[in-house]
C-alpha cells in the first residue's frame, strides 16, 4: 500500500516540479511544448529502468544506478542554466513566492521514514532524508508567503531555509551513495541499505525530483541575490 500512495503522491510532486515553472515561464507554446515533453521522455526513461532493474546494483559497475541518473539529469539542467539565457531567464520569470511553495511537497519525505520502519531503509540515510525533507517542506508554505507579501524584498531567512534545503538534499545523495549495496562505496553496512531507491515508485527521487528540486534551489538562490536592497543598506554602503 506504502508503494502505491507513494506512486501517486511523487507523481504529482514531479508534475507541479515541471508544469509549475513552465506554466509560469514568460515562454512560447512551442518551447513549453518541449520542456514538457523533455520532462516526459527522461521521467518515462527512469520508470523503464527502474521497472526493467537498470537501477540494480552492478548495473554501472560500481557506481549506484540512480547516481548516474541523478548525475545525468543534474548535468543536463546545469548545463542548460549556463549556456542557455532563454532557460535562465524563463526560470528566473518564476515567482519566487511560487518557487519556494513547490517545496512543499518534500513533505512527502516522511515516506522514507515509514520505509525504515517497515525495515526497507537503512539509517542514517532514512533519518536524514525523511526528517530534512519534512522540516524543509514544512517551512516551504509560509516562507512562500512571505516572498509573495513582500515582493522584491525578501528576507534573510528565506536565504537561510534556501540553504538548509539544498544542502538537505546534498547530504541525502551523499548518505544514499555511502549506504548504497552491492557498491565499494557502501560505509554503513548492515540492513538494507538503500536498496528500494533504485526501485519503482522511489526511484524517481534521486534520478528526477532531487536534479529538479536542486535547480529550483539555484533559480531562488539566483533570485535573492538578484532582488534590489532595502533603500536604509544602500545608503549605508554608500
Amino acid at each position: 500500500m506504502i508503494d502505491q500512495i507513494g506512486a501517486i503522491l511523487l507523481t504529482a510532486a514531479g508534475a507541479a516540479l515541471v508544469g509549475v515553472p513552465v506554466a509560469l515561464a514568460p515562454a512560447g507554446p512551442r518551447a513549453k511544448g518541449l520542456a514538457l515533453a523533455a520532462a516526459a521522455g527522461w521521467g518515462g526513461l527512469v520508470l523503464a529502468a527502474a521497472a526493467t532493474g537498470g537501477f540494480a546494483p552492478g548495473v554501472f559497475g560500481p557506481v549506484p544506478g540512480p547516481g548516474v541518473a541523478f548525475l545525468g539529469l543534474l548535468a543536463l539542467l546545469l548545463a542548460g542554466w549556463r549556456v542557455l539565457p532563454s532557460f535562465r531567464e524563463a526560470l528566473m520569470a518564476v515567482p519566487l513566492a511560487a518557487l519556494i511553495a513547490l517545496n512543499a511537497a518534500r513533505v512527502f519525505g516522511a515516506f522514507f521514514l515509514l520505509l525504515a520502519a517497515q525495515g526497507r531503509l537503512s539509517d542514517p540515510f532514512a533519518a536524514s532524508a525523511g526528517w530534512g525533507d519534512v522540516a524543509t517542506g514544512l517551512a516551504a508554505v509560509p516562507l512562500a508567503v512571505l516572498a509573495w507579501r513582500r515582493a522584491g524584498r525578501p528576507g534573510g531567512l528565506i536565504a537561510a531555509w534556501n540553504a538548509f534545503g539544498a544542502l538537505d538534499l546534498f547530504a541525502a545523495i551523499a548518505l544514499g551513495v555511502l549506504s548504497a549495496p552491492g557498491t565499494p562505496f557502501q560505509v554503513f553496512a548492515g540492513g538494507p541499505g538503500t536498496g528500494p531507491m533504485g526501485e519503482l515508485p522511489w526511484a524517481v527521487v534521486p534520478a528526477m525530483l532531487v536534479p529538479l528540486y536542486l535547480l529550483v534551489h539555484l533559480t531562488i538562490a539566483a533570485k535573492l541575490r538578484a532582488a534590489p536592497r532595502p533603500a536604509g543598506r544602500v545608503a549605508t554602503a554608500g
